[in-house]
């Protein structure tokens, strides 16, 4: 598998940021997933993903990269 050189040559801060933006995209996801649910026709047929907790924890620690990220960006 051959990585693009953004990702091998990347400072710890640009993985940071990448890995943030990855886990807040998760959260997006996540949050359709909820709405999804929330608006099912069968209320019985409840799924078994807690898309509600994914999307908490992955926007929490997405958010946390993405700052630590910006802050290694500013110190250089």
């Amino acid at each position: 598998m051959h990585w693009p050189d953004l990702i091998i040559f990347a400072s710890d801060a640009t993985r940071y940021v990448i890995a943030g933006a990855m886990l807040l995209t998760l959260s997006a996801v996540s949050a359709l997933g909820d709405r999804r649910r929330s608006r099912r026709k069968h209320p019985d047929a409840v799924g078994i993903m807690p898309w509600r907790d994914i999307g908490a924890l992955s926007l929490f620690a997405g958010l946390a990269l993405c700052a630590f990220g910006v802050v290694g960006w500013i110190r250089g």
